[in-house]
């Protein structure tokens, strides 16, 4: 039996085809060993200072709060190999895989940044590596692409549905359901069916565990509020982890606004509170009165995905953490924001929870210290930044 639950609360669960079954056990079996392993603590730790770049720096952002009240200070996610958090789970989901004696890996990405991290961690590991990419992913992150090719991924670019990370979800649990004998798929967020909620969170757990650390060494005490974009779920649930039990550290997770909450364009299931199942988990899902899942949108390939990891559901509905949303204008403004405040280019998806913390410290009455979880830096997106100024 497995320690951890699969279910928080009513969400998550496995509800895979039973043909899937045997691979999930299996891979349940090799996490649990590993998190009893001296050994594999060591490697993976090793790794993850020496090839990773761990840890990360606390920075407070001291040009960039709009109210002299506030604090913000910038959990470096972005600055870890790869430029984006997603390394510090692939990293330990490769030596899984070595564990299972499997020399495959199966990924999906939207984004690119989980694809990339994927392509960087088989070429280190002599894993052979094939990801499945939204076709207007693989339009909208262009070098992404190419620095997975680089590294010698295959790319496959998926056509179907909306043609973003949904869809290439959808594509990497069908190969895996054929050839899970020999290849592990590697899931990149806090997503799908047990135990991967769960594992990714605890190879994860890291960033919120340094930045507590940091905190504590910097101020002396804990922030009033721990701030991260959520699509999945990653980045957030490896920031919130250590802090669910502070109580007195609000935990605030920033949807995907889009056009607008009411447009209908948007990323934001949590908003909408519609429960479902999708990718082998019960959560919050963005789905038509017939259960349909609907179309997401967001100008952040790396949030744009219709439903959420089962922990989030569980803490919102459970008040330990509260949801707000974020639109598409809004991001980038605070994506030049702190571009031009401290001379760093966050990715897209981290400028959500941002123009969130912007927001909040421009409307704060009383001293207020924010940490944001920078999860990847924005060389990728600068395509879409000049498409939009109409420079290219």
């Amino acid at each position: 039996m497995s320690r951890f639950s699969p279910y928080f609360g009513e969400f998550g669960g496995t509800y895979v085809p039973e043909i899937l079954v045997p691979a999930l056990d299996q891979l349940t079996e090799a996490f649990e060993s590993a998190l009893d392993d001296p050994e594999f603590h060591q490697e993976l730790g090793k790794l993850l200072k020496h090839y990773a770049g761990r840890p990360t720096p606390l920075f407070e952002a001291t040009h960039l709060s709009p109210n002299p009240l506030v604090r913000i200070f910038l959990k470096r996610e972005d600055l870890v190999h790869g430029g984006a958090h997603k390394t510090n789970q692939v990293l330990a989901q490769g030596l899984l895989t070595q564990r299972m004696g499997k020399k495959e890996i199966i990924a999906e990405t939207g984004a690119g940044q989980h694809g990339v991290a994927t392509a960087m961690v088989a070429a280190m590991l002599g894993l052979k590596a094939r990801i499945y990419m939204g076709a207007k992913d693989c339009e909208r992150q262009q070098p992404n692409v190419y620095r997975m090719k680089l590294m010698g991924a295959e790319v496959i670019p998926v056509h179907s549905g909306s043609g973003t990370l949904k869809d290439a979800v959808n594509e990497a649990l069908r190969d895996w359901a054929a050839n899970y004998d020999s290849a592990h798929y590697l899931l990149g967020t806090a997503a799908g069916p047990h135990p991967f909620p769960h594992l990714v969170r605890e190879f994860q757990r890291i960033i919120g565990k340094e930045a507590k650390a940091q905190m504590l060494e910097a101020i002396g005490r804990l922030p009033d509020a721990a701030i991260a974009c959520v699509g999945g779920g990653s980045n957030a649930i490896g920031l919130f982890a250590d802090f669910i039990e502070e109580k007195d550290v609000e935990l605030v997770g920033v949807e995907p606004g889009g056009e607008g909450l009411d447009t209908g364009k948007h990323g934001a299931p949590i908003h909408l509170a519609r429960t479902g199942i999708l990718h082998g988990m019960k959560s919050y899902l963005m789905q038509d009165s017939d259960g349909q899942v609907e179309e997401s949108h967001s100008i952040s390939a790396g949030l744009d995905y219709p439903a959420v990891g089962p922990q989030h559901a569980y803490l919102a509905q459970t008040g330990r953490a509260q949801y707000v949303a974020v639109t598409d204008d809004e991001a980038i403004e605070a994506f030049k924001t702190l571009c031009r405040a401290e001379g760093i280019i966050p990715a897209i998806e981290s400028s959500h929870a941002l123009a969130y913390a912007l927001k909040r410290a421009a409307e704060a009455t009383k001293e207020e210290v924010l940490l944001v979880n920078l999860s990847g830096r924005g060389d990728k997106d600068l395509n879409t930044i000049m498409t939009l100024e109409g420079l290219q």
